[in-house]
């Protein structure tokens, strides 16, 4: 299974991420945003969290139009799979792959700590290794993590079944507590909260190991 996790100036997750997707099985290759191609037979594309051109304008709006991103725009519109964290989301979301927007946190400061997290379905590769209505410990590091959809989208995203995460204590005032949305093909995820930091024992749990795993395990075999 190959992944290309996107490198932006800024970034400060990418190696994390890197390390993640190897230990459960993967070939990894680090894609700098300039470049204008993925490589090769890339299975699914990483993006990273971080502050990626230190988050001016928007969060991942900068990002959103480097090269690399219409290479990860064209691979998700042709059926490929991308992984968008926390800066990765904002990304997400600002070309269009996910609905909704990323806004301030509902007390304006920055949140840096681990929160509980409630799976709420299994239905995509990235949430099939954990039971519906598991519950999860995942470090979170964000500013701007209150996500945002109307009511007619929020709706959508509930019937659709496509809300993958809610947070068990809100921590960012995030709209229905969603934590990660998938796409309607279920091939994208964008999630706020950080599971490539609680993937080996040394980061003080494993809770997010069962994600890169069921990714590696599906599309292997896929």
């Amino acid at each position: 299974m190959k992944a290309a996790i996107i490198v932006f100036p800024g970034s400060n997750c990418d190696r994390d991420l890197a390390v993640a997707f190897e230990k459960a099985g993967a070939d990894v290759t680090m894609v700098w945003h300039k470049d204008t191609e993925l490589p090769a037979g890339v299975d699914i594309v990483g993006i990273p969290g971080g502050f990626s051109f230190g988050d001016y304008l928007r969060c991942g709006a900068i990002a959103a139009n480097s090269p690399i991103c219409r290479s990860v725009v064209a691979h998700a519109e042709k059926g490929g799979y991308a992984l968008g964290i926390c800066n990765g989301f904002q990304v997400l979301t600002e070309t269009g792959l996910l609905p909704g927007a990323l806004r301030r946190n509902a007390n304006l400061k920055y949140i840096c700590k681990p929160v509980g997290l409630r799976v709420e379905t299994t239905d995509t590769i990235y949430t099939g290794g954990y039971d519906k209505g598991q519950e999860v410990l995942i470090p979170i590091a964000h500013h701007d993590g209150n996500y945002y959809v109307d009511d007619a989208k929020l709706a959508e995203l509930k019937g659709e079944e496509r809300i993958a995460f809610t947070y068990l204590d809100n921590p960012n005032g995030s709209v229905a507590d969603i934590a990660g949305v998938v796409s309607r093909n279920r091939r994208v995820l964008g999630m706020m909260p950080h599971p490539e930091r609680m993937a080996e024992p040394e980061h003080g749990g494993t809770d997010g190991s069962a994600m890169f795993r069921n990714m590696v395990d599906q599309l292997v075999t896929a």
